[in-house]
């Protein structure tokens, strides 16, 4: 697949490179982004260097690709949006945000971007886009329940974070599904 720069004017996303290694590290040590992914903590300038080298470069050549997100078409990193494999047909979305740029809609912005070019026939072509976090990650359900993400249920012990078994929420888009706010979802405590 060739590199796809996604923007609406507001977010730009882009293909993260080598230039993006510092920044990309700075971001990560936030402490909720620690808590509610599985980026190996603590996390070094040699983790992001294996992520490009293993996880973005291999996903643009097959199709799942890993944008940087970017408040200007030049600007620094601000976060990270990816699509991996799940199957024929179908990827999970994966993101995080700095801290400094929550609350803002950007990550809304992002998922809507990466969810048209996931579905456009002359995009992915895809049939499902489905997301997975560890229960209690209210931002990031937030974030695709405005994006037309129908919640599935908890997937106990579903997932591992750095070595411990986590429930984990599920939920899916469809090309079907309208991008707009979907109800169902559990009611944070």
């Amino acid at each position: 697949m060739y590199e796809h720069t996604l923007t609406d004017g507001t977010v730009w996303l882009t293909r993260p490179t080598g230039a993006d290694i510092d920044r990309i590290v700075e971001c990560v040590q936030d402490p909720d982004v620690q808590r509610w992914t599985t980026i190996p903590v603590p996390y070094h300038r040699s983790d992001a260097e294996e992520f490009l080298d293993r996880v973005v470069a291999p996903g643009w050549a097959d199709n799942t690709p890993v944008w940087a997100i970017r408040t200007a078409e030049n600007g620094q990193v601000e976060g990270m949006v990816g699509l991996h494999a799940r199957g024929p047909g179908a990827c999970e979305i994966g993101f995080w945000l700095a801290p400094a740029q929550r609350g803002r809609g950007l990550m809304s912005r992002a998922i809507a971007l990466v969810c048209d070019f996931g579905f456009d026939p002359d995009g992915l072509a895809l049939d499902r886009i489905m997301w997975r976090a560890i229960v209690g990650n209210v931002p990031s359900a937030a974030a695709v329940r405005r994006n037309g993400f129908h919640f599935e249920g908890v997937a106990r012990s579903g997932g591992i974070q750095r070595g411990a078994r986590v429930d984990e929420w599920v939920a899916a888009r469809l090309p079907t599904d309208p991008a707009g706010v979907v109800d169902g979802w559990p009611t944070p405590a």
